[in-house]
């Protein structure tokens, strides 16, 4: 059987297994296995399953991923970030539509700690849902606006899906997260425009929050400087140049460790949790990559990133083309596939096509993350529209959550508009 074949069989059975709901990391092991033993015979693939896992996982740059997540896992359980929404509310609250403004920008800051678009809706829907709801603020927008915020921490450092990323491609981590802070404050911007139209179509849909006095928003911003201070340092570090993402990861870890212990919030229980958190996570994160490795080989080999990059050449597709074709997908993916297994199923094929077509690869990580971070939004399997259910489950039916997401949505195709068409400028 030819190689090509091999390979699109594999891909075949990839979307099979993936569709019976077995873990895509195990997918794409088992799938790359036997792809590779049908190309090569037994010896090279039993050498790469037991040379791949180690050089994989002992990456320096991949390291950083369980440094941030233990980051986020102690501001989480030590409750550094309690006081995120409620900072925001006193200096948003004012504004048409306030207290959701307020929520996108929590969870903004929520982002800045933890990179994690699940964690970041759960925390600020706890406590942000219920107080909308007691504003009379339409149930709808009040759990659209904290699905859609909390999609922003896949694009605000430390960004995992943005690490991976640029593990996968070669590419600056450091360049990855400066650019996911443009597009992570451009899509607030974009959701915050989103809250105003609503607004301004039905008023009543999103009442005004009582004025607060200066004293309460520098009292209420005082109460969240172990956030600012978390933010300052690990962004500061990378973005001064004075750390790499790896020792940004570990430093700010050692940071929230740090306040935690020095405000006494962070106790041995939360501690213990924040570590088997981690390594929960970030076990199965290594998992996903190890296969996705495996699976870069088995492209290889087969020949496919060639056949596929000679059948969108033969459709004079062009730069632009190309493009939308593959917004296209990762917006059809996105609806059925978590982020990052999406994002290590598809860079070994798509990554060379747009090379070949000189696209710059530090923006076309920013294009992916923010295409995979719409999925989380998107029926029929938005992860984030059901977490926000399940803390808001006593306040809003399933379908309202995801009617709510709708003008995001649009507000987030929007963006992804204006980054395909200012491409040229970077």
């Amino acid at each position: 059987m030819e190689p090509f074949t091999i390979g699109l069989l594999a891909l075949g059975g990839l979307l099979a297994l993936i569709a019976l709901r077995v873990p895509i990391g195990v997918s794409l092991i088992a799938v790359s296995f036997l792809g590779i033993w049908a190309i090569a015979g037994s010896r090279p693939a039993m050498s790469m399953l037991t040379t791949i896992p180690y050089s994989s996982s002992a990456s320096w740059t991949l390291s950083s991923i369980p440094m941030f997540l233990l980051m986020g896992y102690v501001a989480y359980h030590s409750g550094l970030t309690r006081g995120l929404f409620e900072a925001a509310r006193v200096w948003w609250g004012w504004m048409p539509g306030g207290l959701a403004i307020a929520s996108l920008v929590g969870a903004s800051g929520f982002a800045a700690v933890s990179g994690s678009s699940v964690a970041c809706s759960a925390a600020i829907g706890r406590i942000a849902i219920p107080e909308m709801a007691r504003q009379g603020y339409d149930i709808r927008i009040a759990t659209g606006s904290v699905a859609a915020g909390g999609t922003i921490g896949a694009l605000i450092p430390p960004s995992i899906i943005l690490i991976l990323f640029g593990i996968q491609s070669n590419s600056s981590i450091n360049a990855l997260f400066f650019g996911g802070l443009i597009v992570g404050l451009a899509s607030l911007a974009f959701y915050i425009a989103a809250v105003l139209v609503v607004w301004w179509r039905n008023p009543a849909r999103l009442p005004k929050a009582p004025p607060y006095t200066m004293g309460d928003r520098w009292s209420k911003t005082l109460e969240i400087w172990p956030v600012l201070v978390l933010i300052v340092a690990v962004l500061g570090g990378l973005f001064g140049g004075f750390l790499t993402a790896t020792e940004a990861g570990a430093f700010g870890a050692f940071v929230a460790i740090l306040i935690g212990l020095a405000r006494r919030t962070l106790t041995w229980a939360g501690f213990r949790e924040s570590l088997i958190d981690t390594l929960l996570s970030a076990g199965g994160l290594f998992i996903i990559a190890i296969g996705a490795n495996l699976f870069t080989r088995l492209v290889a080999m087969s020949g496919l990133s060639a056949e596929i990059g000679d059948l969108v050449a033969g459709l004079g597709l062009g730069t632009m083309g190309l493009l939308l074709l593959i917004t296209l997908i990762y917006l059809a993916l996105g609806m059925f596939l978590e982020p990052i297994g999406a994002l290590l199923l598809t860079l070994p094929l798509f990554l060379p096509l747009v090379q070949a077509h000189g696209v710059d690869v530090i923006w076309f990580g920013l294009l992916v993350a923010k295409l995979l971070e719409i999925g989380m939004i998107t029926p029929p399997v938005g992860l984030n529209v059901f977490v926000i259910h399940s803390v808001a489950r006593d306040y809003a039916r399933l379908e309202q959550v995801f009617a709510g997401i709708m003008p995001f949505v649009i507000a987030d195709l929007a963006l992804v508009a204006v980054m395909i068409l200012t491409r040229p400028l970077f």
